[in-house]
């Protein structure tokens, strides 16, 4: 899709009547928009070929809403892996609706689409802020999680049994596709329910969407690690730790926790392609000069140098092979084979970093997400999810954030900012 083509359009369930209960707070109005470019170059082109340039439209309370909150019951899922702040938006959500809206039905759904499926016999928990006052800092989810599809109309029968006027869904890729499908289904119907999605992944990988939460507290876990790393590394002669990190299509945590650390040697990542030759010439180079290295992996790089894997996990998602293994393997064997010293500390931290609780700037983070996802919802807006663009949040539908994988450019500021930081080539193949 050309960046000039994009539609930013939100649908609505329809027009808003009724008086918002907030009071003395900053409301915003539904033409207050931000550029989703803001390169002067892009602006001028667009001016001169007389287009309207693609803009965003901002999250935030509304003078007036569309949902009666005397009469609405919401549902919140949490699906896919675990991730740190998940907490803190639950809590959000429900306050808000309370203390915001004056919303006193709110139901949490057992791990994730599963309890919107009668098949699993999950029991829907009932939220309020009695049971969510003190969530915040706890690691994963109270709802529980679970991955993979389930029936879309099962799903949309249990929220219209139910009476739900409103589902938000907490999840990434995989999650927002499924609230796509539910949004779509619900359309067919002509149902008036909301689905509203607020993008959970460490990984950061949603299109059209700045920053998910979890990713900063997990780039603050993996800077330790990669310290650490560097300690062992730096205490042994021809010492080198090795740091697998999660991002399987997208290598953000692994760039930023080397730039965060700067004591980094070499990052690998899925959107740089690298030979296993030209990345242990450049070791060994590294290793005559300074004695020591850290090296950080994300876990789907160089999935090309191993035997192909066709193994899915309950999303649909290919299972990397074990990179961190494979070069830990490839490396020591190449040093014992030449007959020269290596001491090699593995590191892989994946499941201990996305359980942690959420640091302090993201949890503020995740408390603003909940809060303009139930601005969003009470407007009656849908099919959309919550977004982070240039330091505002906005609204941004599922079908663009779901479109595609963000991902790390090779020739952009983030990846040129890497090389710099550890000084590894730019080519290794």
């Amino acid at each position: 899709m050309a960046e000039l083509d994009l539609d930013f359009t939100i649908s609505r369930l329809g027009e808003c009547r009724i008086p918002s209960p907030m009071a003395g707070i900053r409301f915003v109005t539904d033409t207050e928009r931000i550029l989703y470019d803001s390169q002067a170059s892009q602006i001028l082109k667009c001016h001169d070929e007389g287009r309207v340039f693609p803009s965003i439209e901002l999250a935030g309370p509304r003078e007036l809403i569309y949902f009666d909150p005397s009469k609405l019951k919401c549902g919140i899922v949490t699906c896919g892996g675990i991730c740190p702040g998940v907490n803190v938006v639950i809590r959000s959500l429900v306050m808000s609706l309370f203390y915001h809206y004056g919303v006193r039905s709110v139901f949490g759904f057992p791990y994730g689409f599963e309890g919107l499926s009668y098949r699993y016999g999950h029991t829907p928990l009932e939220l309020d802020p009695q049971k969510v006052n003190h969530i915040q800092g706890m690691g994963g989810t109270i709802l529980g999680s679970s991955r993979g599809g389930q029936d879309v109309p099962e799903m949309v029968d249990t929220l219209e049994r139910m009476n739900i006027g409103v589902l938000f869904a907490i999840g990434g890729d995989g999650t927002l596709k499924g609230a796509g499908a539910i949004a779509e289904e619900i359309g067919r119907r002509g149902l008036k329910i909301s689905i509203i999605g607020i993008p959970k992944t460490i990984d950061n990988d949603i299109s059209f969407i700045q920053k998910s939460f979890g990713f900063e507290t997990a780039v603050t876990e993996a800077s330790r690690i990669t310290n650490s790393a560097h300690n062992e590394a730096t205490g042994a002669r021809n010492g080198v730790g090795l740091v697998k990190l999660m991002g399987r299509e997208s290598g953000f945590i692994a760039a930023y926790s080397v730039l965060s650390d700067n004591n980094v040697n070499f990052c690998l990542v899925p959107e740089v392609p690298f030979s296993i030759e030209g990345f242990i010439a450049a070791l060994r180079d590294r290793l005559d000069r300074r004695g020591h290295a850290v090296i950080v992996v994300a876990e789907g790089a160089g999935q090309e140098l191993m035997q192909k894997t066709h193994e899915r996990d309950a999303s649909g998602n290919i299972r990397p092979g074990d990179i961190g293994l494979f070069l830990k393997d490839a490396i020591t064997r190449h040093f014992r084979e030449l007959g020269l010293p290596l001491n090699l500390k593995y590191i892989d931290p994946s499941y201990t970093i996305r359980s942690v609780p959420a640091t302090p700037h993201d949890s503020a983070f995740c408390l603003l997400l909940g809060h303009n996802a139930v601005h969003a919802a009470m407007t009656g807006r849908t099919n959309m999810v919550v977004g982070y663009w240039k330091g505002e949040f906005t609204h941004v539908p599922i079908s663009l954030a779901a479109s595609d994988r963000k991902k790390i450019d090779p020739e952009g500021w983030l990846w040129s900012s890497v090389l710099a930081s550890t000084g590894q080539p730019r080519d290794m193949l």
